[in-house]
């Protein structure tokens, strides 16, 4: 647990981590008070890489802002471009055929557990550990291979497309997602038999890093940090969208509050994932990917429209305030990290340092979604 800080006159000092360091996975400043190796105060400085998303989507035609939405989050990129077409699909009153949106959740998904796939190696790496790493990423480039075949990019995807998306799955991809779904499984094994259960690990994250339900809901946190205390929150299931009401998979939530709830949190969740692939490769109807008539010109009638759906980092906003022009009126991204973040300037008072950068690891924390 946190250790409270007596604070003597004249003995804190300022330490800056970053903005360039391996701990903080991105372009990110803290600025710390510290009292030896117990911080007393510390501060989230951001905006090194502010790119102006938000501004070129109200400049930009609706298709041309496409390409924008997976340079958010480089390692989840394939939800943020999901909750983006939901937004528009929904203000233009595009429709969307069944097949192609069981085709969008089965790479949301399969994004999903590759991003989860890199945090878990780098967070390992940050407390000490390389190998992990090394499995991890060699699991992870099994679903770039499939992703690549389909959609033609292995990192930054432009594959959704306004009423479906840009190619049709075939068998080939079909079936390497189902023979990946058992050899992944096998992986979650391993990975739990070589850290999970290691007592290092355990030692450095059983009882440390707490963030209470209180915290999460006072700064808007989500994805495995809120349910990693006990916040039984998933939009997937909440506030229900896409085909995932049709598809059966748990919401895996743990109450202890500390960094190795929200390590659990997120190890369950690539389970699911597979769950859920699995299920909507079951269920995957014929048909066409793209409307018969697909929208060229976009004009959404005048109105203010949000969408919400759950990325790999936590809960993603869109809202769309329309003109009836090609171009939106405003445009404005709810950032998931970027709530996920501003806990730590409260969570890690009176931790020690490598205690602090430990919990960090538990945020998923990717900068460049932060600064959008």
């Amino acid at each position: 647990m946190n250790q409270p800080v007596e604070l003597q006159p004249d003995e804190t000092f300022v330490l800056n981590v970053g903005p360039q360091h391996p701990a903080t996975h991105g372009v990110l400043r803290i600025k710390m008070e510290m009292n030896g190796e117990y911080i007393v105060h510390a501060e989230t400085v951001v905006g090194y890489i502010h790119r102006m998303h938000e501004k070129m989507g109200e400049i930009k035609t609706y298709p041309q802002f496409l390409m924008n939405l997976s340079r958010l989050d480089y390692l989840g990129a394939m939800g943020y471009s999901h909750c983006h077409a939901l937004c528009v699909e929904k203000a233009a009153g595009i429709e969307v055929p069944k097949r192609a949106e069981y085709i969008r959740v089965i790479m949301v998904e399969l994004n999903r557990i590759s991003s989860h796939l890199v945090w878990l190696g780098a967070f390992i790496m940050d407390l000490g550990g390389f190998t992990p790493l090394l499995y991890t990423f060699q699991a992870r480039e099994h679903i770039l291979d499939m992703m690549e075949r389909i959609t033609g990019a292995r990192l930054t995807y432009c594959y959704i497309r306004f009423g479906g998306v840009s190619r049709d799955i075939d068998d080939q991809f079909i079936q390497s997602a189902r023979d990946f779904m058992p050899y992944m499984r096998k992986e979650l094994v391993k990975y739990h038999k070589l850290v999970t259960g290691n007592i290092i690990f355990k030692k450095r994250l059983i009882g440390m890093g707490h963030i209470s339900p209180e915290m999460c809901r006072k700064y808007g946190a989500s994805s495995g940090v809120a349910r990693g205390a006990g916040i039984n929150f998933d939009i997937r299931r909440n506030e229900p969208y896409s085909v995932y009401p049709e598809l059966e998979f748990e919401v895996p939530v743990y109450d202890g509050c500390d960094n190795m709830s929200r390590y659990m949190v997120r190890m369950d969740e690539i389970e699911q994932s597979l769950r859920i692939v699995e299920h909507a490769l079951d269920q995957l109807p014929d048909g066409p990917v793209m409307p018969k008539k697909a929208p060229k010109n976009i004009k959404p009638p005048a109105g203010d429209y949000y969408q919400a759906t759950e990325t790999a980092r936590g809960t993603f906003g869109v809202r769309l305030v329309s003109d009836g022009s090609t171009t939106p009126y405003r445009m404005k991204l709810r950032s998931p990290t970027y709530s996920n973040m501003h806990l730590f300037d409260e969570a890690c008072k009176g931790l020690m340092i490598m205690d602090a950068m430990a919990m960090m690891g538990t945020l998923d924390l990717v900068i460049p979604e932060i600064d959008r």
